[in-house]
């Protein structure tokens, strides 16, 4: 049985449409790699200019404040200006993250990127692509394609390191064993983002409309085998990975537009010394976080230094004189090294889990859309959901969804 997970035992993250920790950006809808499912249109109009982009970034620039600048697509290694692309949004103020699935990515590119600033890297691996020469079958097989990923990252150095993966009901079960290996290596991966998968097909009993005619979303989402049968809910995601860590405890969330007490965006941040948690950061950690980054920087932190999330032994220490929660992390670290003397020595690592639930339809056909979305980006000048932008461009409105009659 899933946990109950109530909302207001955690931190809202204070991020609105105007005023958030990241934006989307997408140079491209060319793509190297198809996943299962995915809701982008693969014979889109290819590469924007710079000009365009720039266009683009100018419009966040009037309408939105960001601390991250997520690089998206398509897949925006094959953007054939990438290096210029990453300066530019560096030299306009915003940490340049790229998500990519990493098939482009070399050492000789990553050093290229890094000095245009570069801020980190977000790399989409799962089961529900089809990778050239992979034998990899399970999400768990798939750990050591992260890995070289991560030591890559981590051999150049200053760069974060995250990765996502897609699930479905088909590979929740696989969520212990990605746990794990993340806590095996905390020191070079920063983050871990579980994205749930969402179809027309699983979400219910609706007719859809756009511009009030009936359409139809067989040739927009593709429906696939890999996506199973039902879809999942946060919730479902937590029993999974208590599964493998059972301190395992959320601090922010974003909730819906429809639904106030659900978890579209579910973030907790784990503290690891020596392969081993010390606990997870409290409700107060983050709302201090949150708040005086936006105090001296004028943005919200959605993405950290490695250096900084090396300093978990610090935030527990300062952050446990007013925080009970993290004093008691600290109190584990430090029993940890009167067992093992070295762990004073050892950093203690900041790690990230972001479970992320995509629309939810409610039983009047509402959808329950992520309420205040990091990943809004620019359509013909004005800022939208970047998940449903292919309904903007088949039928230039988003599609509203009704209850069948019986």
């Amino acid at each position: 049985m899933a946990p109950t997970l109530n909302h207001l035992n955690y931190y809202r993250l204070p991020w609105n449409l105007t005023d958030n920790g990241i934006s989307w950006l997408e140079p491209t809808t060319d793509c190297n790699l198809r996943c299962e499912g995915c809701y982008r249109d693969a014979t889109g109009p290819g590469h924007k200019t710079l000009q365009e982009v720039r266009q683009d970034l100018e419009v966040f620039k009037k309408f939105r404040k960001s601390d991250c600048m997520s690089i998206a697509g398509g897949d925006p290694l094959v953007y054939p200006q990438i290096v210029e692309l990453v300066r530019m949004i560096k030299d306009m103020g915003w940490k340049p993250i790229i998500n990519t699935n990493g098939l482009a990515l070399d050492d000789l590119l990553l050093r290229e990127l890094k000095k245009a600033g570069v801020f980190g890297f977000t790399i989409h691996i799962d089961t529900s692509q089809k990778r050239p020469k992979a034998r990899a079958t399970t999400e768990t097989e798939l750990n050591e394609l992260r890995l070289y990923y991560a030591k890559m990252i981590a051999e150049v150095g200053g760069i974060t390191c995250s990765f996502n993966a897609t699930v479905s009901e088909k590979t929740a079960h696989e969520i212990p064993d990605m746990v794990k290996w993340a806590q095996e290596h905390a020191e070079i991966v920063h983050t871990m983002v579980f994205i749930l998968f969402r179809s027309p097909e699983l979400t219910g009993d609706f007719d859809f409309f756009a511009n009030g005619e009936k359409v139809e979303f067989g040739d927009m989402y593709k429906e696939t085998a890999w996506g199973g049968e039902c879809y999942l809910m946060a919730s479902d995601i937590v029993e999974k990975i208590r599964e493998a860590d059972h301190l395992f405890e959320p601090s922010a969330y974003l909730n819906g537009t429809a639904n106030p007490n659900s978890f579209k965006w579910l973030l907790a941040n784990r503290i690891v010394l020596n392969g081993k948690t010390m606990g997870y950061v409290s409700p107060r950690f983050m709302e201090l976080v949150q708040t005086f980054n936006h105090l001296f920087t004028g943005t919200y932190l959605a993405y950290a230094e490695p250096r900084s999330v090396a300093r978990g032994k610090m935030a527990a220490f300062f952050v446990g004189l007013l925080d009970k929660p993290m004093r008691r992390i600290f109190f584990n670290i430090i029993k940890s090294s009167l067992i093992s003397p070295l762990d004073f020595f050892r950093s203690a690592y900041i790690q990230s889990f972001m479970i992320i639930q995509p629309v939810n339809f409610e039983a009047d056909g509402r959808q329950d859309m992520c309420d205040s979305c990091p990943d809004i980006t620019v359509h013909n000048g004005k800022l939208v959901w970047s998940c449903r932008l292919e309904e903007l461009n088949t039928f230039g409105t988003f599609v509203q969804s009704v209850p069948k009659r019986i």
